[in-house]
C-alpha cells in the first residue's frame, strides 16, 4: 500500500477543477442548490494548499495498511511539506514546492526529482473545455466526524462503469481534507485514506524542511533524467481513446534504481504516459521485453490501485491506475506499435 506524497494537492486540486470546469445549470434554482457544494470545494481546494497542519495519515485497503506523519507548511506563497513512514522499510519524503527528495536511510541513498504531478491535474482541469460533468455527479451528503473535526461529506458519483467513486469528508472549520473512500460500483470502500490525527493551524515551520533537505552528506544522489517525450514520436499511439481521460504527460525514465546516479553507464529506458479525467489517473509504462523478469502475463489488486502486465512483440506493457481492471484492458487494447 502507498501513500502518495501530493495526496491532498492531487486530489483536492482535482476537484476544484471540477467544480470550475463543470457547466452553469441553465435554471436559477438549479444554480442555488449546486453553490453550497461549489464553494465546498473551493474551499477544500484552498485549505490544501494554504492551511499548515501536521497529523498521522492512514491509508487501508485490500487487507493492507500503511502509515505516515505528514507536515504542511504554507508561507509567503511558499509550500513545505515533509513526509515519514511509519510502517516497512524507513523513508523521508521533503519537498519544498515541486522540487521533492526521498531518502532512503538504510541504503543512503537520496532521490531528488522536480515534479509536476501536484499542479498538472488541476490544470487539466482548468482550461475551460472540459466535460468532466459527464462522467461524474456531485452530491453532498450531510456531516461526519473524523479526528476529532465535525466534518462536511461529499459524494463523488461515476457516471459510467470506467472509474470509481468517492466519499470525501471535508473539516468543518477550515475545509481541509480529513478523510477520502474509494467506492466500487456496488457502494464498497475498496481503499480509505484518512487522519487518524490531525492538528489544524499549526505554526509554520519551513526550516525543519529546508534543513532536512539540505544534509546530504554519507548519501549517494540519484537524479533520475526525465525526458519529455511524445509516444508517436516513440513509435506508439493509442487506436481509440478511453472516454474521459487525455493525455497529460509523457516521458522516458532509466530502469532501475540505480539509475540517475553520476557516472553511471546509459542503460534502457521506460516511457511513461500519464492519462487522467480530472479526478483519477492511468499510467502506461512501456520498456524492452526481457525474459528473465518477464515471465508471464500479470493482473494484480491492492486497495483501489489495479495493475496490468502484458507482453507486446519485442515490449512489456505495464498499466497501473485507480481505476476497474476493465478500464485497463481498454487502454491495453487500444494500444498499438506503429511500422
Amino acid at each position: 500500500m502507498r501513500i502518495h506524497p501530493f495526496f491532498a494537492l492531487t486530489l483536492l486540486g482535482a476537484f476544484c477543477g471540477f467544480v470550475s470546469a463543470a457547466p452553469a445549470p441553465a435554471a436559477s434554482a438549479a444554480s442555488d442548490a449546486s453553490q453550497p457544494v461549489r464553494s465546498w470545494l473551493l474551499r477544500i481546494h484552498e485549505a490544501a494548499g494554504k492551511r499548515n497542519f501536521q497529523g498521522t495519515f492512514v491509508v487501508s485497503g485490500g487487507g493492507a495498511v500503511s502509515s505516515a506523519r505528514i507536515a504542511h507548511f504554507y508561507v509567503a506563497g511558499q509550500q513545505y511539506e515533509r513526509i515519514e513512514s511509519l510502517d516497512g522499510q524507513a523513508r523521508h519524503v521533503f519537498r519544498h514546492n515541486d522540487l521533492v527528495q526521498t531518502v532512503w536511510p538504510s541504503s543512503r541513498v537520496v532521490v531528488v526529482e522536480q515534479t509536476q504531478l501536484p499542479r498538472a491535474f488541476p490544470a487539466v482541469l482548468q482550461t475551460g473545455d472540459d466535460r468532466l460533468s459527464e462522467f461524474y455527479a456531485l452530491h453532498p451528503e450531510g456531516g461526519g466526524r473524523v479526528a476529532g473535526h465535525d466534518a462536511d461529506v461529499l459524494r463523488v458519483q461515476p457516471r459510467d462503469h470506467r472509474r470509481f467513486g468517492y466519499r470525501l469528508w471535508a473539516d468543518r472549520s477550515t475545509g481541509l481534507l480529513l478523510r477520502a473512500d474509494v467506492l466500487n460500483d456496488k457502494d464498497e470502500v475498496l481503499e480509505s485514506s484518512a487522519f487518524s490525527d490531525v492538528t489544524i493551524n499549526v505554526r509554520p515551520q519551513p526550516d525543519s524542511v529546508l534543513q532536512a533537505m539540505r544534509r546530504l552528506d554519507g548519501y549517494r544522489v540519484l537524479r533520475p533524467s526525465l525526458q519529455p517525450i511524445r509516444l508517436e514520436d516513440e513509435g506508439w499511439m493509442l487506436r481509440e481513446a478511453t472516454p474521459g481521460f487525455r493525455l497529460i504527460s509523457g516521458v522516458k525514465r532509466p530502469i532501475g534504481a540505480a539509475a540517475g546516479g553520476e557516472g553511471d553507464p546509459p542503460g534502457p529506458s521506460v516511457l511513461q504516459a500519464v492519462y487522467s479525467d480530472g479526478l483519477t489517473h492511468v499510467s502506461l509504462f512501456i520498456e524492452p521485453y526481457d525474459p528473465k523478469r518477464h515471465t508471464k502475463d500479470m493482473r494484480a489488486t491492492l486497495g483501489a490501485t489495479q495493475t496490468l502486465m502484458r507482453r507486446h512483440g519485442e515490449w512489456w506493457v505495464t498499466l497501473v491506475g485507480d481505476v476497474p481492471l476493465a478500464t485497463l484492458k481498454e487502454f491495453a487494447k487500444g494500444l498499438e506499435r506503429r511500422p
